[in-house]
């Protein structure tokens, strides 16, 4: 096409890059366009919003507002996708604080108003985009107000916008708030999908509201949206975050009789919980369950049998778990090693500890901030002080940062053993 006489209408080219953009082949779109330029073939405006498209996407947003500069200076007229994929461009990049102080003319709030001086309507696809991103950075109060403005000039809001609004005020605690939208949506014949109550119920069972989870759930079956595995997990582990495993347990077989299939969080969800009300055996079932299903139990599942195990005292069972776990390509990660490091130091068995602190360290496993309270506490409560002492001077060579905890851990060992001054000079 570039060495064709006369060279094909724009619009040939354009279906091009914008097929590339589609497939995300942002870099080969600019480059391709900067080809038939060189060639004196003049881009048209359709052209330069996938040029600010391909920019947004890739991050360089300054870039983009060098293709509106463009425009403007070709004299042609900005269109609403000009504004909305730079509007979504910024929100992208995190810069609504910026926008919302107008500190650039670049800002998303700056360009909506802008808008409207070249005569162009912003639409609802706009507004979402902006509101959807002030919420997300916890600025509800500008996203409603934003909304009112939606609303004052007649554009319709759709459930985006209500999901939108709905996670701000969970993001912020005001759950009433966000309940309270359902019917506001109900008023404007807007019909809430799954996301939507799996938002409000989420954020319900997370508070451990769940009273509030059911009058949601309710609320759902009226409105006739059939229910998931999401919302089912949702529930579950709302339960389980209260301790009321048998209420999730109730849940999870629901699931089968409503002709719902539970997943690997599914039995995640209640391995966690029977664990932790240390209901072992019930947990090994579920795991049994899972490989008589073909479903692939994950590190998660493993770690919390493996922390569960640990802490009802059945470490003589968790090697095996370990083989297991490798066995099926699931690696061990540092919560495993925490779990049982933990156990180990918990039971006095100190040099099997260190041992395997040390294997994690030659798999390039990194430490955290609970790896070396855990050690540090446990070589302490074992009476091997000078050990301690040795481990974090280790530490401290090695570069390796302790956080307060640990050095909790070591002033209380040696405040016991009578090591005020030793103790004083580590706070």
């Amino acid at each position: 096409m570039l060495y064709m006489r006369p060279s094909p209408p724009i619009p040939q080219f354009n279906i091009i890059l914008g097929s590339l953009v589609n497939i995300k082949h942002y870099p080969t779109s600019i480059s391709l366009s900067k080809q038939f330029e060189s060639k004196g073939i003049t881009p048209d405006i359709a052209t330069l919003n996938i040029l600010i498209n391909c920019f947004c996407h890739l991050g360089h947003v300054n870039f983009a507002f060098s293709v509106f500069a463009k425009i403007l200076k070709m004299g042609y007229h900005p269109t609403i996708i000009t504004f909305t994929t730079l509007i979504k461009g910024l929100c992208l990049r995190g810069q609504l604080r910026k926008a919302l102080h107008f500190h650039d003319d670049a800002a998303a709030l700056e360009l909506l108003k802008r808008i409207e001086d070249h005569s162009i309507k912003p639409d609802v696809v706009t507004y979402n985009t902006i509101i959807d991103s002030l919420c997300k950075n916890n600025l509800v109060a500008d996203a409603c107000n934003l909304y009112s403005e939606m609303i004052v000039k007649k554009i319709s809001p759709s459930v985006i916008t209500f999901n939108s609004l709905m996670y701000g005020f969970c993001a912020m605690g005001h759950l009433k708030e966000a309940i309270a939208l359902l019917n506001d949506m109900k008023m404007k014949n807007i019909n809430p999908t799954n996301h939507t109550f799996n938002i409000l119920v989420d954020v319900s069972c997370k508070e451990g509201k769940m009273k509030e989870a059911k009058i949601v759930i309710v609320a759902m079956v009226k409105a006739g949206v059939k229910h998931d595995v999401v919302n089912y997990n949702t529930l579950m582990n709302g339960y389980c975050l209260i301790n009321e495993v048998t209420q999730a347990k109730y849940v999870f077989h629901s699931m089968a009789q409503n002709g719902i299939t539970p997943d690997v969080r599914s039995y995640n969800i209640m391995i966690d919980g029977f664990c932790k009300k240390k209901m072992i055996d019930e947990a090994v079932n579920l795991l049994e369950e899972m490989k008589c299903k073909n479903m692939n139990p994950d590190t998660v599942t493993y770690n919390s049998l493996i922390d569960g195990m640990c802490k009802s005292r059945r470490i003589d069972y968790v090697w095996d778990l370990l083989d297991e776990m490798h066995d099926r390509g699931q690696p061990a990660n540092i919560i495993t090693y925490n779990s049982l490091l933990d156990a180990l130091c918990k039971n006095c068995h100190l040099d099997r500890a260190i041992a395997l602190f040390k294997n994690m360290i030659n798999r390039g496993i990194k430490p955290d901030k609970y790896t070396y309270t855990i050690i540090v506490d446990g070589l302490c409560k074992g009476g091997r002080l000078k050990t301690a002492q040795e481990f974090i001077q280790h530490l401290l060579v090695k570069g390796f940062h302790m956080n307060v905890p640990t050095y909790n851990a070591m002033i209380n060992g040696l405040c016991k053993a009578g090591l005020f001054d030793k103790a004083l000079a580590l706070l």
